[in-house]
């Protein structure tokens, strides 16, 4: 029996269908489901020979069926994408970019997932639309960045990771991880709080960006994967590192000091620079001085001892000669320049005693030199 003549049903009392009220209601009537199924049994007799239950028929039908269904299996790989083939849900095998085939559904089914484009995830920041400027800008976000330094300091740090999917790795992409974004996003802050709580605040702030980011990298890849999540870290990009806005002019005043530090430092090693090669190299002038000096005594030493040792020899093979000799030069080297007066001890009638005394030393134009050491002088006879 048609739905439009029954009585009654789920769809209420009168001829009521699955389309709203009868022919009574008003409105544009609802096509006749039994008079379109009629019509399209009478066009597929009239193209099918024999009529469509005829076993000429039905092969047909199953013949374009099974050419259609087998079609379905070829798909296209987009140049950013890999094709992951599943068999029956199992993944077993990956296609590259271009035309390919698969076993059509239910046996084979394939995912697109975008492995060959490099995304971007931002930490601390996120992009939001501004009406004002008829662009996005970049917005800050305070629970992401603020992060707390090895010496119980605040900074604000904002970065990007530049992150792939593995060539090798899609399987694991798909399947072991279900938000790979969210994932990305939490493993490199975790690793980058974990960086930055092991170091000063002074390193981050100035010249360890590059070190930062090289350990953030490492810690990010042994993390993704321990996952097994087919993840491949290829950057880590600080944008920002900042003290907290609160306290940003006091943190400038400090490195105002530092860098005035670092430069009286600087000064005083110039300083020191110059100075302490000139005092080494006096230090070790007179160090050469003192060494000539006390060379010169003990050969002057030397010498005197052997003098006197040779001396001494002489006079114990003739004792008398040698202490007149002694007396001799000792004598002439006492008197050798002093005022001399020779008085005749032999008395006379005038009571003068005194000889008249030639100065010869004092007629000649020059005064002979002294004779070396160890050497006797020669004497006049007037000092004799």
């Amino acid at each position: 029996m048609p739905w439009k003549n029954q009585g009654g049903g789920p769809w209420g009392s009168g001829p009521k269908g699955p389309w709203g009220s009868g022919p009574q209601s008003a409105g544009p009537r609802p096509p006749d489901l039994e008079d379109l199924l009629r019509r399209g049994q009478d066009r597929l007799q009239q193209i099918l020979p024999g009529g469509y239950f005829s076993g000429m028929g039905i092969a047909i039908i199953l013949l374009i069926a099974v050419i259609i269904w087998l079609f379905s299996g070829v798909f296209r790989v987009q140049s950013e994408e890999l094709g992951v083939v599943l068999r029956f849900g199992k993944h077993v095998r990956t296609v590259q970019p271009g035309l390919n085939y698969h076993w059509p559904y239910p046996i084979e089914t394939v995912l697109l997932p975008k492995a060959l484009r490099v995304s971007t995830i931002n930490v601390g920041m996120s992009l939001i639309d501004d009406p004002a400027r008829r662009g996005r800008t970049m917005r800050d976000v305070p629970e992401e960045s603020l992060m707390l330094t090895g010496d119980e300091n605040i900074v604000d740090v904002d970065f990007t990771v530049l992150w792939r999917i593995k060539p090798d790795g899609v399987g694991n992409y798909l399947f072991n991880i279900q938000n790979p974004e969210g994932t990305v996003k939490a493993v490199a802050e975790s690793a980058m709080r974990e960086v930055v709580g092991r170091a000063n605040i002074q390193p981050i702030l100035t010249g360890a960006r590059t070190t930062t980011e090289a350990n953030v990298q490492d810690l990010m890849q042994k993390t993704l994967d321990s996952y097994g999540s087919g993840i491949l870290v290829q950057q880590v990009q600080m944008q920002k590192v900042d003290p907290p806005a609160q306290v940003i002019d006091a943190f400038r005043d400090v490195q105002a000091a530092r860098a005035d530090l670092e430069r009286l430092q600087n000064e005083a090693q110039t300083y020191a620079n110059r100075v302490i090669p000139d005092a080494r190299g006096r230090a070790a002038q007179i160090l050469q001085v003192a060494e000539g000096y006390q060379q010169q005594a003990i050969a002057e030493a030397k010498g005197q001892s052997a003098r006197f040792l040779k001396v001494y020899d002489e006079y114990k093979k003739a004792p008398d000669v040698t202490r007149q000799r002694i007396y001799l030069e000792t004598m002439e080297r006492i008197l050798g320049g002093a005022e001399k007066l020779i008085h005749d001890g032999g008395g006379s009638s005038s009571g003068q005693g005194v000889v008249p005394f030639l100065p010869l030393s004092e007629l000649s134009p020059r005064r002979q030199a002294a004779p070396a050491a160890g050497q006797p002088q020669q004497q006049s006879g007037a000092t004799r």
